[in-house]
């Protein structure tokens, strides 16, 4: 687990291009072979970090999936990935936008698993055009929102406070 945090960390400050396993080794004090142990290449440990990441997703949108697109548990489902895109503000402009992560992302079964469940929840019964261009657009909005240079800076509370509500208010589930 210290080699994931040591790559969210490097990765967010430099890329993923740019971060070596040297770096990670160096940062948290141990031997490049100690990194190879564990993981057998960089990109092994890219796909590790987004998991865990991830999973921190997982419980809320079970319930989101077992709801049916209820509108409380849709809105706890788009509170918990508005935080967790605020909280890792830095790093979703990596994920995003880094050519070797959307590469690896794209090719990853399990990610893409896991992005079509949560679009699935998103989306519930609703798969008419207009549903599919509401949930595509929050879900690029948020990533463009928390990295965007105009809002840079916004803390985190006050960031995420707007995007909860804007969401919220575009998808139609105020009240």
């Amino acid at each position: 687990m210290r080699i994931v945090a040591a790559a969210l960390a490097l990765f967010a400050e430099h890329g993923v291009s740019a971060t070596s396993l040297q770096m990670i080794a160096d940062y948290i004090g141990v031997t490049k072979a100690a990194v190879y142990h564990q993981f057998k290449t960089k990109e092994a440990i890219v796909v590790a970090a987004v998991e865990v990441e991830l999973a921190k997703l997982e419980e809320v949108l079970d319930a989101a999936e077992a709801a049916e697109r209820d509108k409380s548990s849709l809105e706890t489902l788009l509170t918990q990935v508005i935080d967790l895109a605020v909280e890792q503000r830095r790093m979703v402009s990596t994920l995003l936008y880094d050519p070797v992560i959307v590469r690896l992302l794209g090719e990853h079964e399990p990610f893409q698993q896991f992005m079509d469940r949560l679009y699935r929840a998103m989306l519930g019964k609703n798969r008419d055009a207009e549903s599919r261009l509401r949930v595509a657009m929050i879900a690029s909005a948020i990533g463009g929102a928390v990295t965007h240079p105009l809002v840079a800076d916004l803390d985190a509370t006050m960031l995420r406070t707007e995007l909860v509500r804007l969401t919220t208010d575009f998808l139609g589930l105020e009240d």
